[in-house]
């Protein structure tokens, strides 16, 4: 397992951001799959806990992100 984690760490290092969004749609689709393969009864769960995944994980990469943009958008 460590090898599979070093590995992703390398690939990751040399990935540009064209990448990173072909990986960010195709796990977004992936899981659009699966919310439409969840019953009626679950849905609203499933999109709750979606939801809530989403701005646990979006807010930490955001607060990383803004800084660096800030530092970008003053340069120019």
């Amino acid at each position: 397992m460590k090898k599979l984690l070093s590995a992703a760490d390398t690939y990751i290092a040399q990935m540009n951001w064209k990448d990173m969004a072909l990986v960010k749609l195709c796990l977004c689709a992936a899981g659009v799959m699966l919310g439409l393969a969840a019953p009626k009864r679950a849905r609203k769960w499933a999109a709750f806990g979606a939801m809530a995944v989403f701005v646990t994980t979006y807010l930490p990469v955001m607060v990383k992100f803004l800084p660096s943009l800030a530092e970008e958008l003053r340069k120019k």
